[in-house]
């Protein structure tokens, strides 16, 4: 007789994937560990190139950060940091508030971009270095010619993204909108302006970081405080150190605000869809 056993079936071995640990706070803190490498490794590559080419070429970093102490003591840095800061501001909130609207105008009604589109296409090719006499003339060296020459470095980069933006929209979307009973409104308000809303601060970021090309040109030639007055001041003296700490300063002050506009955007504007 022969008894014959059946085995019961092993258990299916099921994949587990392996947790990932520290979440968020963890990829933050990689972030910054990273971070934290490159500027130690930037800084010891500029330690080497000043010990190379002596103080009288290229300042050290030890040398800066006592400069820097130095200005900022006698209230120089600060009040460099203020005017420039509250010109940058000025002129390119104005660029973004009135080249946004005009973009949307000129991608959407066919006359107004005919009849814009040579003014944009000829003075978008001019940089605002070119103006800065002109600007001292007619508005003299007070606020108003730096402000006026940041507007227009501003206005054409936020009118040409936001006008290509516009135009980018699927006409699918439109049609579509407009079938359903939409009006001209309607269709700006829910297809066009969420579809163009990225285009409007990929403009807004590129005209801030142009901004800053023009502030130092302006003050150079007409201002008595801010970073580009700093900067030439210092050269003329000799004070190499001083010219790195207004470099400096520029590069930090700039990448504050453009962290400060992504940050902004990302909240505020998260529900259009837009990736900054």
């Amino acid at each position: 007789m022969t008894i014959t056993t059946t085995e019961a079936p092993a258990p299916a071995r099921t994949r587990t994937r392996p947790r990932r640990t520290g979440g968020k706070g963890g990829q933050a803190l990689r972030t910054v560990g990273v971070y934290a490498v490159a500027v130690l490794l930037g800084l010891g590559v500029w330690q080497l190139v000043a010990v190379k080419y002596g103080p009288s070429l290229v300042a050290s970093p030890s040398q800066t950060l006592s400069a820097a102490r130095e200005l900022a003591a006698d209230g120089t840095l600060g009040n460099s940091v203020i005017a420039s800061s509250r010109r940058i501001l000025i002129g390119w909130g104005l660029g973004v508030v009135v080249g946004a609207p005009v973009g949307l105008l000129i991608g959407q009604i066919r006359i107004v971009r005919l009849l814009l589109e040579p003014y944009t296409e000829f003075f978008r090719f001019i940089p605002p270095v070119a103006f800065v006499t002109l600007a001292v003339v007619w508005l003299g060296i007070g606020e108003s010619s730096k402000v006026v020459l940041i507007f227009y470095t501003a206005v054409f980069i936020v009118t040409l993204n936001t006008s290509a933006g516009v135009m980018a929209v699927d006409e699918s979307k439109l049609r579509a909108a407009a079938s359903l009973g939409a009006s001209r409104r309607q269709i700006l308000q829910r297809v066009v302006l969420p579809s163009t809303v990225p285009y409007i601060l990929t403009g807004a970021r590129l005209a801030m970081g142009n901004s800053f090309l023009t502030i130092v040109s302006a003050e150079i030639v007409a201002a008595q405080v801010g970073l580009g007055s700093l900067i030439w001041t210092s050269r003329n003296y000799g004070r190499i150190d001083w010219v790195f700490v207004g470099i400096i300063t520029l590069g930090v002050l700039g990448l504050v605000y453009d962290r400060i506009l992504r940050v902004i955007a990302t909240r505020v504007l998260h529900k259009y869809g837009a990736k900054v």
